[in-house]
């Protein structure tokens, strides 16, 4: 039951038009695992993904087991990649769903040999690879012998090897090509020695719109798919939709004379006389805290400011230049109002974050609503 009229409407049709544009960018070569970590970053883990497969998405990459074994439990039957190193104490599980594992070290490793024993079948993983981001991965110089320790356990499948990279968002790429020729440098040693990694992969949404040479045999698009750019360092010639817009309607307005102060701390006073509408939405909803005094929504179609200090579950804009404003108006917070627009990266910006924390942050008790506008 949604009584509040606080939503976030996810239109799978932009999603799909992402995925076929990022295709389209790649072209026939790669394979494109849709990334649907984090909730598909806030849109909605199952219903994006079966979106994402309906538009011909190879893979499915998650963050976590428990997101990849939600997806099986919902009969999605696509490859999933675990991108996070498999824990030991969950081993069986990656044989008991068919998970591809992410593996850098001989525990993990070790762990899903012998329950993959158990089973009598293989367990498959990709093989990590540090080449600059500083997290989880083997060093370079450990690649070989971890593979060729890997090679010697008969219930283990070596099926990928991949990096990623720190900053292929930036218009300065010389560090991403130094990761990329470290990466090159592995595969050129494990083909030395014979060694046959079936499938490469190391490009984000930044590298895979603007670094070819990192394609390989798959791309990892994440931020992308969701209409979002990863920087504005980015190429933005690839086209992109939106999929989510966050909106909500006027619960309250009032006039208010010159001199009324607002919200908590009273860090906003009516420089004149104003109309100050109360929206149901708040940073209990994600909406961000830091978007007090500065941020901005659309009422019919026009920009009306955040004034005061946004509160956990209300936000107070003013209105006064909207005539049609009343109880019931439709707002955006993000997204589009007719012709006019709020993208979720201004929002980002105005709040000194990015769109990915944006959209991740949209709390579960902001209901989503799907569409398909394509």
């Amino acid at each position: 039951m949604n009584i509040r009229p606080t939503k976030a409407i996810v239109d799978l049709g932009a999603i799909a038009f992402n995925i076929r544009s990022l295709r389209g960018h790649i072209g026939p070569g790669p394979r494109l695992m849709a990334v649907v970590k984090a909730d598909a970053y806030g849109h909605g883990l199952i219903p994006v993904a079966k979106a994402a497969a309906k538009a011909g998405a190879d893979w499915l990459g998650v963050a976590l087991l428990e997101e990849a074994i939600a997806l099986r439990r919902a009969d999605v039957e696509l490859p999933i990649l675990v991108l996070g190193e498999a824990l030991g104490d969950g081993a069986d599980l990656y044989i008991q769903y068919d998970v591809r594992a992410t593996v850098c070290s001989l525990d993990s490793l070790l762990a899903l040999n012998r329950a993959a024993e158990q089973s009598d079948t293989k367990a498959r993983v990709h093989v990590k690879v540090d080449t600059g981001m500083g997290r989880i991965g083997l060093s370079p110089d450990d690649v070989l012998p971890f593979i060729e320790r890997a090679q010697s356990l008969k219930n283990i499948e070596i099926e990928g090897l991949f990096s990623h990279f720190a900053s292929a968002d930036e218009q300065d790429k010389a560090f991403s090509f130094e990761q990329l020729n470290r990466f090159k440098g592995v595969v050129s040693t494990l083909e030395g020695r014979g060694i046959q990694i079936p499938i490469k992969h190391f490009a984000g949404s930044a590298a895979t719109i603007d670094i070819p040479e990192s394609h390989f045999d798959m791309v990892r698009p994440g931020i992308s798919i969701y209409g979002a750019y990863p920087s504005e360092e980015v190429d933005h010639s690839v086209p992109l939709k939106p999929a989510m817009t966050m909106k909500t309607a006027i619960t309250f307005l009032k006039e208010v004379q010159k001199g009324t102060s607002i919200s908590y701390g009273r860090t906003f006073i009516t420089g004149k006389r104003s109309r100050i509408a109360t929206l149901p939405v708040g940073y209990g909803d994600g909406y961000p805290r830091l978007l007090s005094n500065k941020g901005e929504v659309l009422v019919g179609g026009r920009r009306a400011p955040v004034v005061g200090r946004v509160c956990m579950d209300m936000t107070l804009v003013d209105a006064s230049h909207v005539d049609e404003a009343e109880v019931g108006t439709d707002v955006v917070l993000f997204g589009r109002q007719g012709d006019a627009e709020i993208h979720v990266d201004e929002v980002a910006a105005k709040a000194g974050t990015i769109s990915y924390e944006i959209l991740c942050n949209i709390t579960k008790r902001v209901p989503r609503e799907y569409v398909d506008t394509l």
